[in-house]
């Protein structure tokens, strides 16, 4: 009878011990793993969310960049965690929407290995040109794409980035060949955008904004549904000549699978309060992002769809990377 009591306590602990957790969470410090390196738009983001988690629960939350292998190094950490909500993922575009498509061996599953808590924010980028090329607008791109089979040269931060495979989207769904040049971040390429070393870009806001208001690039489009409060006389790609083209970046908040749903609903409110506020918005915009939020499902929802779209990208074009 001792022996059977014992066992029916320890049952118990087992069945009640995540909602324990759960009622206290946090109880102690947290980590915020960014899988790239610091000083990057990623990282920024990641320490205005540990800030605010940091003031609205009391307890630390430390960011600790993990970098390497195109992000997927720092999102397998946080994948084979303890599912307790004190190590959480700022996940992105590539580690979780292209990575199962593109890298043989990914260590993790970015849909079962891991569980959303909120989207974050959606980045667009905007389509530059320098400024010497003799077309304006997108039509005009197209035409010369056409005129000019592979004489089109777009560079991106890397092969299988988002900006390079935006620049893929582009191609497909425009009947054109254009010639992807990697580099080793989206800066080189807009330097040599400006070079005239290769002709266009599909960059991020804060590297070409200064150079759109100079005149030394020219804006054709941006890549988003909707224009950007910062070029709102530039129209997106699909206003432009590309019907149905939509191509943004991806942030999210994400835990290891089997963390308790009440622990994901409390830092999901977190992340929702947290991106409504005016200071993060008007940081998100500067950085060419659409604060996004909403429930986990509609989270879920967005890997899925996400994953789906750019994986049969990737394996259409058969477009490889390496880690």
């Amino acid at each position: 009878m001792l022996l059977r009591a014992l066992l029916a306590v320890a049952l118990a602990s087992l069945v009640f011990a995540p909602a324990a957790s759960a009622a206290d969470f946090p109880n102690r410090a947290s980590r915020l793993i960014v899988p790239y390196t610091p000083g990057g738009n990623t990282d920024i983001l990641g320490r205005v969310i540990a800030h605010e988690l940091n003031r609205a629960t009391g307890q630390p939350v430390v960011v600790e960049n993990r970098p390497g292998a195109a992000g997927t190094i720092g999102t397998d950490l946080v994948a084979k965690s303890p599912p307790d909500g004190y190590t959480i993922l700022l996940a992105s575009f590539g580690n979780i929407l292209t990575a199962g498509a593109l890298y043989k061996g990914l260590p993790y599953d970015p849909v079962n290995d891991l569980t959303p808590i909120s989207l974050v924010a959606t980045p667009q980028t905007v389509i530059v040109i320098n400024a010497k090329l003799p077309f304006n607008d997108v039509k005009g791109m197209i035409a010369y794409a056409k005129a000019n089979p592979g004489k089109l040269n777009y560079g991106s931060s890397g092969n299988g980035s988002s900006n390079h495979l935006f620049g893929a989207l582009f191609a497909s769904m425009a009947g054109v060949q254009m010639t992807h040049v990697p580099y080793k971040g989206s800066g080189p390429a807009v330097s040599d955008v400006l070079a005239g070393n290769i002709q266009l870009s599909f960059a991020p806001f804060p590297l070409v904004m200064g150079h759109i208001k100079a005149g030394t690039l020219k804006p054709l489009a941006v890549t988003g549904s909707v224009r950007h409060p910062l070029l709102p006389n530039t129209p997106t790609v699909a206003e432009a000549g590309v019907p149905g083209y939509e191509a943004v970046g991806w942030f999210a908040l994400m835990a290891p699978a089997g963390t308790p749903k009440a622990i994901i609903e409390q830092l999901n409110q977190q992340v929702n309060r947290i991106i409504a506020l005016p200071e993060v918005r008007a940081q998100l915009a500067q950085e060419g992002a659409e604060p996004v939020g909403g429930t986990p499902e509609e989270a879920r929802r967005s890997v899925a769809e996400g994953a789906k779209k750019w994986g049969d990208l990737v394996r259409r074009l058969n477009i490889t990377a390496s880690m």
